[in-house]
This record gives C-alpha cells, sequence and structure tokens, in this order.
C-alpha cells in the first residue's frame, strides 16, 4: 500500500505540497486531477523519491517508496526512450539494472496485451507511431512487475480513439498485474471511468478525495462542482442523477 502522510513540499520560500494524506491499496487506482501548477507533477517527484520532503513522509509497505522501484509512464511518449537505441534495448533496461530473471514468455504476453507486435520493438522511438511509443511506455514500465506505476496524463498525446483504445488496455493490464496505479490526469471523465477514488490539487492542497462514483454525483466543494460541471458540459463526462 502506498501511504502519503501529512507531505509538505517547499521549494525555496514557496510551498508546492501542503499537508497530502491518502492512501492507495495493492490493485486500486487514485486518479489525480486539477489545474495546471496545482502540484501534480511535484506529487509524483515526491512518491519517486525525486525530491526530498520538507516534512511528512511518503511510503511503500511502511518502507521508503523507492525501495519499491515504483515505475512512471511519461506525459510524452517517446520521453522515456533513448533516440539512439531501439524500443526493446530501453524496455528491457530495468530489467538489467535490477537484475531481474524475466519469467518465461512475459515480454511477449506483454506485447500482446498492449497490441504492440514483437518486431516493432526493434525499431527506434522516432520509427513509430505515437500511439505505438506510448504503449512501449507502459510496456517499459510493467516489464519488471513494480507493484505501483505512476502515469503522468498518459492519454493527451493521443487521439481520441487511440485514447480508448490505451485507457482500457491499463486498466485490463491492472487486472491482470495487481499494481497500484496513481494517474494524473486533466480529463475527469478518465478520472471517474477509471479510477477508484479521485483526489483534485488546488494550489498544493487536496481539495477533495472521494471515490470516484461519488464525485461525479455530489463533489462537496464549490470548486469540485464547478469542475464537474465545466466537464460535463464539454461533453467529457456524463451527465448522472
Amino acid at each position: 500500500m502506498l501511504t502519503v502522510s501529512d507531505l509538505v513540499v517547499k521549494r525555496g520560500p514557496r510551498v508546492t505540497l501542503a499537508d497530502i494524506s491518502f492512501t492507495l491499496p495493492a490493485g486500486k487506482t487514485l486518479a489525480v486531477v486539477g489545474e495546471s501548477g496545482a502540484g501534480k507533477s511535484t506529487l509524483i517527484a515526491a512518491i519517486l523519491g525525486l525530491l526530498r520532503p520538507s516534512s511528512g513522509e511518503v511510503t511503500w509497505d511502511g518502507a521508503p517508496t523507492r525501495d519499491a522501484r515504483p515505475a512512471l509512464v511519461m506525459q510524452e511518449p517517446r520521453a522515456a526512450f533513448n533516440p539512439t537505441m531501439s524500443l526493446r534495448r530501453s524496455i528491457m533496461e530495468p530489467v538489467v539494472a535490477q537484475n531481474i530473471s524475466l519469467a518465461g514468455g512475459r515480454l511477449e504476453r506483454l506485447c500482446a496485451g498492449l497490441e504492440l507486435p514483437l518486431d516493432l520493438l526493434d525499431r527506434r522511438p522516432d520509427q513509430v507511431s505515437i500511439g505505438q511509443a506510448q504503449r512501449a511506455g507502459i510496456l517499459r514500465a510493467l516489464i519488471a512487475s513494480p507493484p505501483l506505476v505512476l502515469f503522468d496524463e498518459p492519454l493527451s498525446a493521443l487521439d481520441a480513439v487511440t485514447q480508448k483504445h490505451t485507457a482500457r488496455l491499463i486498466a485490463e493490464l491492472q487486472a491482470e498485474e495487481g499494481f497500484a496505479a496513481l494517474i494524473v490526469t486533466h480529463d475527469l471523465g478518465y478520472a471517474v471511468a477509471h479510477g477508484d477514488q479521485i483526489a483534485v490539487l488546488k494550489s498544493g492542497r487536496i481539495e477533495e478525495i472521494a471515490d470516484a462514483q461519488d464525485f461525479a454525483l455530489n463533489p462537496r466543494s464549490d470548486y469540485c462542482r464547478t469542475l464537474r460541471d465545466a466537464a460535463i458540459a464539454l461533453g467529457a463526462l456524463e451527465a448522472v442523477a
């Protein structure tokens, strides 16, 4: 279980995250939504151990989260890959770095689940489509069987059809692999459809955290109601009663 307790992150005199607390069990999904500058990327960095909290702590099953070796799926699909290397070589880097022996056929099974032809992995990142690069990034994140996967706007670079396809694949792989997923997204419809819980960040603080369906039905704060109503008006979220 991921546990974030009273997390505070300061950059100089500026507080970028304040009093952030939540838990995320294995196999569950927390969708984090918020405006640009709300602190979503800072939260990811703190969970990954890339920055030191000013106070509070982030743990996985009581130990530092970095010991669990969480994986990250980046917003820009090609940014996860060395442009001079084949996708296959980049994908296998976590396996080599962690000295892991893969179960027989794991690479092939993940490729099949993500609908990635094996021979495509021998291409460089610039030789595949954005959608293929995004799925290859998900493959790279999952190859070493991490207990926690962080998705930073995993659909934002994709067209509408590929977004739906990739969202379905992520959900299916999570059901099969059992990892906890924290998804940072601006898409409230995606958050409600695929999150078990939704956390809304505003100015570095959690404005509201709730069951996804409860949030869609009845956000508690004026700010969250405005977000929900705007998503309905834009067609990103179906009206619920």
